[in-house]
């Protein structure tokens, strides 16, 4: 499986790091591989704030007000498979970590498991089935990428 990325910051809050860009690509190789997901594919994962993620949460979902992470799948069966989008609000991550009391890096890897989940077609919103099998598998893939809380 070779996987394309496309990582991009577009703020400039938080102080960014290419530890990031690691992360990320940790936790979206942990959860494809947890998942048994063996194609060629791409990702786009931006990083932004809290503004630019309230504006395309509004956007895109009608819902006015921030948020820590988007995802927007996409379904294209080519030769290779383009999963989608995240975009992660480094901003709000920070909050969460400090909030949640662990590192931003655990929580950027959380968000990019988490979106890369609904990218697959999970969804935790549908139920309350669907909401455990989604946060064990996030338990399983961060515990297997070194990310516990």
């Amino acid at each position: 499986m070779k996987i394309t990325y496309y990582i991009e910051n577009e703020q400039d809050k938080i102080e960014y790091t290419e530890d990031y860009e690691t992360l990320v690509k940790k936790a979206v190789e942990g959860t494809l591989e947890h998942e048994g997901f063996t194609k060629n594919c791409e990702i786009s994962i931006t990083f932004t704030d809290n503004e630019n993620i309230r504006t395309l949460n509004n956007e895109f979902r009608n819902i006015d007000r921030e948020t820590d992470v988007l995802s927007f799948p996409m379904d294209d069966e080519g030769e290779e498979v383009v999963l989608g989008d995240v975009v992660i609000s480094l901003e709000k991550a920070k909050e969460q970590a400090e909030e949640y009391g662990h590192s931003l890096e655990r929580e950027i890897s959380f968000l990019c498991v988490h979106s890369c989940l609904h990218l697959l077609g999970y969804d935790h919103e549908t139920g309350e089935e669907d909401e455990q099998v989604m946060f064990k598998k996030q338990h399983e893939i961060l515990e297997k990428i070194g990310q516990k809380r």
